[in-house]
């Protein structure tokens, strides 16, 4: 484990024969100044001693004074690390535990002791990169304790350069620091890409992968600007463009929600410069967070008339959401006058096709309204009924209007919006007596026909099971638990697979759910599925169903019963960790 020092790593920014040539111009104090040194433990074993010991002598200094002040100071303390660490690998110790407890010790001394002006001297001093910091990058420990400097310490040259050296070496996934990535364009762009390729290649854990996308695009103004440049221009590709721009739109969404005023910077970016009216109309709206009438207004007269601007323009993520609220939350009042405006845009964004055209004059547009009058009218028709506080009795009769209408994707978007709206209410188990309550069986219909909005159903199914429902008696909340654990196995069935089981999984490694509830996803889930069956789905799902806790009780002797016979042909067909 001992270290050798290379003497010309150290001279790499002098000519050589400059120390013969080039003397000290005052001897004494240059004596003075090496002996300081030769005092402190251990300087022998620095690797600038080489130099040193050339100033000292050239300087005209004693070679017995100095061979006497480094052998009195030399504490041999990276011997005895050494000699530590191999006994504790005679007494039994692993190899690469006893690596493990001297690096990570030294670790915590850098960390503790680390001088970012120093750490710059290297650079300013020496002129090239020194071997031993190539070396170290190579190395996690080591990385790991240059990400956790640079992050304490974002102006260090040294830092940032060594930052870069990882970048450029492939490492560029390792660094999930934003303000460190921040600091250098061309480790920002590695890492933006690395995040983005993600998001476009995990499609069972997109949600996650936008949310680390947004968290560090949104690091900055300028790491904003530049990243929603990028993706802008990504947008406008053939292939994958669409991906492209939902990212883009989930990025902005992330911005808001946390209070960061993107407005301007997405208006510049949208090309409604050319349409001013337009423009201000909703900037207005939108950086108050908030719909009125005289902007609404501006925005029907120029979609409905003969040359509107470009839809994109209100497929904005913010507006949408203020006009799925303002339209399906109960309770919601709008001016009777302008409420078929407010219904006119939502339609217009979620059903018109607005097509460039393949011919000159290029700023031509092909539109195409054939499914807006018929999404205007579903609009009307489930408005009609969210607006107005209605039981579970009360709806039965206007099921079939609400399955009609719900087949429109906006709508199951505003009846989900409703629904949470409604059944979010503190009051509303309490008041509920059906075995599902209607509004969560018009849930199910949505998660039939609409398989975009499994995982809002689903966000929507969790908030609930995990609600405090403390006025209900212990087995009412049990049977109301089992009821939403029915709907999850619903969305299950109509495809959202790995999300609902890696999600009961969770909740059965906290601890923190009745055992017999998981019992009973189990049961329910077990009766539903056959095979074949994906290894994630295997991989999720089989610990539950091998657990005593929760199927030994449903076992029987033979292997005929369901978890046998689960248990017995995934042991089969498939190689499980």
């Amino acid at each position: 484990m001992e270290m050798e020092y290379d003497e010309s790593g150290w001279q790499q920014g002098r000519p050589k024969g400059e120390d013969e040539e080039m003397p000290e111009d005052n001897p004494q104090e240059t004596i003075q100044e090496c002996l300081e040194k030769f005092l402190t433990p251990d300087y022998i074993m620095e690797p600038g001693i080489f130099t040193q010991l050339k100033r000292y002598f050239q300087s005209g200094g004693s070679p017995e004074e100095v061979i006497m002040m480094l052998s009195e100071n030399y504490k041999a303390v990276a011997q005895m690390a050494n000699l530590l660490a191999e006994w504790l690998i005679l007494a039994g110790v692993k190899v690469t535990d006893v690596q493990a407890m001297v690096e990570n010790h030294l670790k915590d001394m850098i960390l503790k002791t680390f001088d970012p002006k120093k750490a710059d001297t290297i650079f300013t001093e020496e002129g090239e990169t020194p071997d031993w910091l190539t070396e170290m990058i190579d190395h996690p420990t080591w990385r790991s304790l240059i990400y956790r400097l640079a992050e304490e310490y974002p102006d260090c040259l040294m830092l940032n350069f060594t930052i870069k050296l990882i970048s450029d070496a492939g490492f560029q996934s390792e660094i999930t620091s934003i303000s460190t990535a921040a600091q250098q364009i061309e480790v920002f762009s590695r890492v933006l890409k690395t995040s983005i390729t993600k998001f476009l290649s995990n499609p069972e854990d997109i949600q996650g992968a936008i949310q680390e996308c947004a968290r560090m695009v949104c690091h900055g103004q300028h790491t904003y600007v530049y990243s929603q440049v990028l993706i802008q221009v990504l947008s406008q590709e053939t292939k994958g463009g669409f991906n492209m721009k939902r990212l883009s739109q989930e990025i902005t969404k992330y911005a808001l929600q946390n209070n960061q005023n993107v407005t301007p910077i997405t208006m510049a970016l949208n090309g409604s410069a050319a349409y001013p009216q337009a423009c201000q109309a909703l900037s207005s709206m939108l950086s108050r967070n908030t719909l009125n009438p005289a902007d609404i207004t501006v925005l029907y007269r120029n979609y409905s008339g003969a040359d509107p601007p470009p839809i994109d323009l209100i497929r904005n993520p913010q507006f949408l959401e203020l006009l799925v609220d303002s339209l399906f939350k109960a309770g919601v009042k709008i001016n009777p006058e302008h409420k078929s405006k407010y219904i006119f845009l939502l339609a217009y964004a979620a059903s018109v096709v607005d097509t460039p055209a393949k011919k000159r004059p290029l700023t031509d547009r092909v539109l195409n309204k054939d499914e807006l009058k018929s999404t205007i009218q579903a609009i009307e028709k489930v408005h009609a009924i969210c607006n107005v506080n209605k039981g579970s009795t009360e709806l039965i009769a206007e099921l079939q209007t609400l399955y009609n209408c719900i087949k429109f994707p906006v709508v199951g978007v505003g009846v989900i919006r409703w629904i949470e709206n409604t059944v979010t209410e503190p009051s509303y188990f309490k008041l509920s007596t059906d075995s599902c309550p209607t509004h969560l069986a018009i849930l199910d219909e949505v998660a039939a026909v609409h398989p975009t909005l499994h995982q809002q159903i689903l966000t929507l199914l969790i908030r609930l099971f995990e609600s405090k429902q403390d006025e209900l008696e212990i087995l009412v909340q049990l049977e109301m638990k089992k009821m939403l654990l029915d709907r999850m196995v619903n969305l299950l069935t109509r495809g959202c697979v790995v999300p609902v089981v890696k999600y009961i999984k969770q909740c059965w490694g906290k601890g923190d759910t009745d055992i017999s509830l998981i019992r009973y996803f189990v049961t329910e889930v077990l009766e539903t599925i056959t095979h074949p069956y994906s290894s994630e789905f295997v991989q999720l799902f089989l610990p539950m169903v091998e657990n005593e806790e929760i199927t030994g009780t449903m076992r029987g002797e033979g292997d005929n019963d369901p978890v046998s016979e689960f248990i017995v042909h995934c042991k089969a067909h498939y190689t499980t960790v």
